[in-house]
């Protein structure tokens, strides 16, 4: 226990903010990162203004963001960064040498494979002990952004237009990166840490200084993007920034006080396990789910805002003509937290990584889409059994909800009350599937799992697979352009139904497309 203890500030990376990380008793490692995106963040706002396409040129804005990147990763991880830059090399090699026919193919086998040889060493090497330095999350970031860059660069190069669908011709790559551009995609300061990732195209864009303008004449209600906004100066990203960085302070309160006072582990205790009725097991596991949120919430807000700092993330005009900076957000927190579908919280949960599972996997896969977009998306989590009994879980839970949902919601439409009472009940049973769901992905061992699954009598896992197997066949009630649905696609069902593991937020300017299900 003490050389677990003493692990927390032990670390590859800089040993300077020691005496910080002993005083706030957080691990080194959570010091390093906290100093690093903090530090980030003023960058990014000097670069924005300083180092402006029309103050600097392109070269130079590369070299920093890259050079910039990289001392991140030596500051966190010392020597380990090695990993990182070497898979980085590797794959330009190959983008640049090997055959574009089969180059996205090439570049998904050696960096997936590269990540679940690290992720296995950590497993099966050190016993589900984490690293004295954990560089796994950077090195899955990058692994998102080469092989969706290598699928970009497939689609652009070996694929005829009417082969693409809409967001693929907006993403698509037509010309191999040089090695300055490959770099800064991949190792800048915005997203070397944390993310989130995103298409080169659009990164590209933002430091050719187009991001921004090409949005403002896409606004939605013109044809040909005369809508004046092109002639405005471009909208600063100040107040989103400010509104980020206090849902960050409101999420790192939130952890230091709350979220420490329940640990998950205690889900598995056995005197808790043993004594407690169920229903206090239930609501304590809802409760540390809770809690156990805010840190994500954080990191990837704090990500979020210092890629709006730099300019990078303007999503377009929203409705009322105010400026989005929501184009590379991970989450969106108000609709995690009332959804009342699984869909609707996989939908704004992690979402870049839901639009990379949906471009290198889900559109890509000729049959069992959903199953392998759920294995490819434990595979890069890591290989610890936890995931893979979460994502399997998923499974019959994703169809179970679908089913239910198409089967009884609309005899609950009818009224405003119906309606209220209907929503109140699914997102309280949205929430404990989701804590049901997610709990071994955050107790990692198999025995834990097992552990916390008897205790919870295998409910979930019951009702879900009775529910779809009871109301497969059962048919949508019939609507008054049935006739015209019938005639779509059939894929256009299996389609929409994707949400459940992908957001359908690939779009030029992506949707929240919650209104599908709702």
């Amino acid at each position: 226990m003490g050389e677990r203890e003493d692990a927390m500030f032990k670390t590859t990376g800089c040993k300077w903010l020691l005496p910080v990380s002993g005083y706030l008793g957080l691990s080194l490692d959570q010091v390093n990162f906290l100093a690093c995106q903090l530090f980030a963040l003023v960058a990014a706002f000097w670069f924005r203004l300083y180092l402006s396409p029309n103050r600097a040129s392109l070269m130079v804005r590369h070299a920093v963001a890259t050079l910039l990147g990289i001392a991140f990763l030596l500051f966190c991880f010392g020597w380990y960064s090695a990993h990182i830059l070497a898979v980085v090399a590797v794959n330009y090699l190959l983008i640049i040498k090997a055959d574009i026919n089969n180059v996205h193919r090439y570049s998904m086998v050696t960096a997936m494979g590269y990540l679940t040889a690290c992720h296995v060493s950590r497993v099966f090497i050190y016993s589900y002990g984490i690293l004295s330095t954990d560089f796994s999350g950077p090195l899955m970031i990058v692994t998102q952004k080469i092989t969706m860059l290598a699928f970009h660069l497939h689609d652009g190069m070996c694929k005829k237009s009417e082969q693409l669908t809409l967001e693929q011709k907006h993403v698509a790559i037509h010309t191999r990166p040089s090695l300055i551009e490959y770099l800064s995609y991949n190792l800048n300061f915005l997203s070397v840490l944390v993310g989130p990732c995103s298409s080169y195209k659009d990164y590209v864009d933002f430091m050719e200084g187009k991001h921004i303008s090409w949005r403002l004449k896409q606004r939605s209600g013109t044809c040909n993007g005369q809508n004046g906004y092109d002639k405005i100066p471009d909208p600063s990203p100040l107040n989103a920034v400010c509104r980020k960085l206090l849902v960050c302070c409101g999420c790192m309160f939130f952890f230091l006080v709350i979220t420490r006072s329940l640990p998950i582990t205690y889900n598995v205790d056995e005197h808790f396990v043993g004594h407690a009725s169920f229903l206090t097991r239930l609501t304590y596991a809802f409760f540390s789910i809770q809690a156990a949120r805010p840190k994500f919430y954080f990191a990837w807000t704090l990500a979020d805002a210092v890629n709006n700092a730099a300019g990078y993330g303007f999503l377009g005009m929203d409705e009322s003509g105010k400026p989005s900076w929501d184009l590379v957000s991970n989450l969106n927190i108000i609709e995690i937290e009332t959804a009342t579908s699984f869909k609707t919280f996989i939908d704004n949960w992690n979402i870049q990584t839901g639009i990379w599972l949906k471009t290198v996997c889900y559109d890509r896969a000729p049959k069992h889409r959903l199953a392998l977009t759920f294995i490819l998306s434990a595979l890069w989590h890591g290989v610890y059994p936890g995931y893979y009994f979460t994502f399997l879980t998923a499974i019959p839970i994703t169809i179970a909800a679908r089913a239910i949902r198409r089967s009884i919601r609309h005899h609950f439409t009818g009224s405003r009350v119906s309606k209220l009472g209907y929503d109140v009940v699914t997102w309280a049973a949205t929430q404990l599937a989701i804590c049901y769901t997610v709990m071994p992905f955050l107790l990692l061992s198999i025995d834990h799992t097992i552990i916390y699954y008897r205790s919870m009598y295998f409910h979930v896992h019951i009702i879900s697979i009775l529910a779809a197997v009871t109301l497969h066949r059962k048919p949508k009630p019939s609507e008054p352009c049935a006739t015209n649905k019938s005639a779509l696609p059939a894929s256009s069902s299996s389609s929409s139904s994707s949400s459940a593991v992908c957001s359908a937020r690939c779009q030029p300017v992506h949707s929240n497309n919650n209104d599908k299900v709702n």
